[in-house]
Formats: C-alpha cells, structure tokens, sequence
C-alpha cells in the first residue's frame, strides 16, 4: 500500500469506524495526533484504506485489487478488518492469528485503591520522560502510541504512581484517543504487583478523561484474566467481543526470495565457473 499525506486524508476518513470505543480509536488518535501512518492501495481515488499505529491497523473499504505486495506494509501488525478482507490477508502473510477482543467502558464507581505509605499519585510530566525511559523495556508499548516516553509524558494524558525517591512504580494513560472515547492502558513494575498501585492510577486517569468530557473505554485480550480484572475493579464494564487478527511476515518477499534464488543445477553450474 502507498503511504498517504495528511492533506489526503479527509476525504477518506469516513470509510473508518468513529465515535465508538474499540478500534475507532486507534484511527482518531492517529489523526489528532499525528503519530502513525495512513496507507491506501492507489494515490487516488482508493478502494481501501488503512491507518496504523503503535503494532495496530484498522483496515477497510474492498479487497478486490489487493495484492500480498500491497498489505506488506501491515506485516506484524494486529489488524482489525471485516471478515471480506481475510482471503486477501492469509495470501499475503506467512500466518494470520485470530486474536479474541473485549471491550469494556466506565459504568460503576471503582472499588477503593487506598494509596501505600510514602507513594503519590500524580499526573505524568515532561519531566518524567527520563524515568518513562527507565522502565522495563517490557513497558515500551505503552508509550508507543505517544512516540515514545517524551511523548506521553508530556501529553498530559498520564498518571503515575512515584515513591519518594520519584521512581516510577506503575504508569496509567490514554493509549489511544478518539474523539468520544480514550482507551486506558496501565503497566505496574513487577516488583510492586497486587499494591493496587495500577488501580489507583487508572481511578484517577478515568477521572481526568471524564473532566476533559470523554468517556475511559479498556480493550483486553479475552484470554487476559488480569486485565479483565482490574477492568471490573476499576468500574469498567463489557459492552462488546470482536476478533483482530495478529499478521506474520510478507509472503510475497519469500515467494520473491524463492524465485530468485538458483536451482541447484545453476549454482552447481555457477560453482564450476
């Protein structure tokens, strides 16, 4: 697929879902912020669109005219697209994995997260971007879809848990976010699991999304037992299932590699010479 420019975009944005949580808003939020790619099969007048950021795409319009060459730019992505576009999808990847979905939104008031003695709640800052940094590297994703850690601490969308010597214990943020909806991710250090420290972030980041007039949404993998709990704990509640689909490598760079690679016959010959 061809990368589009952003002055391209707003005649193409309809095709994508909007104002709903789930995969609504990985397209809104790549369009609010500017972080992430849009792709489209031709330059003009397309028949179907993609955008994608941080690992996932949302892809839509017709299958017809794409080829395996066309989706490689969505290899190792998590795609979400109608059940019409998975013929063209298994052509073009060397796996396709069904991944099952849930999505919840803030309907209840969340169970109390007291706060452990000498840890504050507060909100993240550009300042923070070193200690963003600092965290597991398995913690990257949940900056990802800011830039990086100078992104999201200084978007105004975080809340931490810091201790006093102003480590960061557990990190909630906007990961994406829509124009009705922000979707929450939350990552706690493993040496300070089950301190309710995750929770507390996510009550006051919910709190944040809900002064600036929007609505916490959680999407999780149905097979996520934690996330699916701390979600209920937090007040979220499940308004719906879908299936994304978790893209391997290109097939069409492998068929090429194969069929520019000599027979044994010619490499032998090539050897002799």
């Amino acid at each position: 697929m061809i990368e589009l420019a952003p002055d391209r975009l707003p005649a193409l944005t309809r095709w994508l879902p909007a104002g709903a949580p789930g995969p609504a808003v990985v397209g809104e939020h790549v369009l609010g912020t500017g972080i992430g790619h849009w792709w489209a099969d031709r330059p003009d007048q397309p028949h179907a669109l993609a955008v994608s950021c941080a690992g996932y795409a949302v892809l839509r319009g017709a299958p017809d005219t794409l080829t395996p060459e066309a989706l490689a730019p969505l290899a190792h992505h998590y795609i979400d697209a109608p059940v019409r576009f998975l013929p063209a999808l298994r052509s073009a990847f060397d796996r396709l994995t069904p991944w099952e979905r849930m999505v919840w939104t803030l309907q209840a008031e969340p169970h109390p997260s007291p706060t452990p003695r000498g840890v504050t709640i507060r909100r993240l800052e550009p300042r923070d971007a070193h200690l963003m940094a600092a965290l597991d590297p398995d913690a990257a994703w949940i900056h990802g879809t800011w830039g990086g850690p100078a992104g999201l601490a200084s978007s105004g969308h975080g809340r931490a848990a810091v201790d006093r010597g102003g480590e960061l214990l557990a990190v909630a943020c906007t990961h994406f976010r829509g124009t009705r909806y922000e979707d929450v991710s939350v990552f706690t250090r493993p040496d300070h699991r089950r301190h309710h420290l995750g929770l507390a972030c996510v009550t006051a980041l919910c709190a944040d999304i809900t002064a600036r007039g929007h609505q916490p949404s959680w999407n999780c993998s149905a097979l996520n037992r934690a996330s699916r709990l701390l979600a209920w704990t937090a007040g979220f509640r499940l308004v719906r299932e879908y299936v994304h689909h978790a893209a391997g490598s290109p097939t069409w760079h492998s068929r090429r590699t194969a069929e520019s690679r000599p027979s044994g016959e010619t490499a032998a010959a090539r050897k002799a010479l």
